[in-house]
């Protein structure tokens, strides 16, 4: 990778976008598109749908003890918020099955200063959302979740920088090793919290 595209992988804003939640169905899958659009480097995820409280604050006592500064946000009308995005000279990049394949879409977008607005569905995604992305992209040409294509497209977004990802003020701390389970306690920052 170019060193003028791991400064732009480091100075990108991500943001994720989840459709169309419902509280009592997607609580499990829309917590794991949170986790996710986190772990690989988004510092926002918006929810539409049903506002679900409860999931929000899982996902915000999460970051306290994992770290970070990644935001959560009820957004009632995605539509507003996508053209707001796009007003502020954002793009949008919908993920879908149905688009320019992600390897062949990849290099164009992650070269692009603007911030990223990544939407993802829930149930059936309104034509309108593919009319009005910048980008529909595929992530295989296969049904599957979207837990799985946000991970395979921050990743390629990331060009693998997100595994250097560090999260600040973490009460947590996982230390990878070959067996068994290494986590550091931030004692100070665990009484605090």
């Amino acid at each position: 990778m170019t060193f003028l595209i791991k400064l732009l992988v480091i100075i990108m804003n991500i943001n994720v976008l989840r459709l169309d939640h419902r509280s009592k169905r997607d609580a499990r899958i829309t917590t794991h598109v949170c986790l996710t659009s986190r772990a690989f480097g988004a510092s926002k995820i918006y929810l539409s749908g049903e506002e679900d409280e409860k999931l929000m604050k899982n996902v915000e006592d999460l970051v306290k003890r994992w770290g970070g500064n990644f935001q959560v946000e009820y957004k009632k009308s995605y539509m507003n918020l996508i053209e707001e995005w796009q007003n502020n000279n954002g793009e949008v990049i919908h993920l879908t099955m149905y688009g320019s394949q992600v390897q062949d879409a990849i290099e164009e977008i992650r070269e692009s200063p603007k911030d990223k607005l990544i939407v993802v569905g829930g149930s059936r995604v309104p034509t309108k959302v593919y009319r009005k992305s910048d980008y529909n992209v595929s992530i295989t040409k296969q049904p599957h979740s979207e837990v799985a294509s946000l991970a395979v497209f921050q990743h390629m977004l990331m060009d693998g920088s997100e595994f250097d990802l560090e999260f600040n003020n973490a009460v947590f701390e996982v230390i990878p090793t070959v067996e068994g389970k290494r986590v550091n306690i931030n004692e100070e920052k665990k009484n605090k919290s």
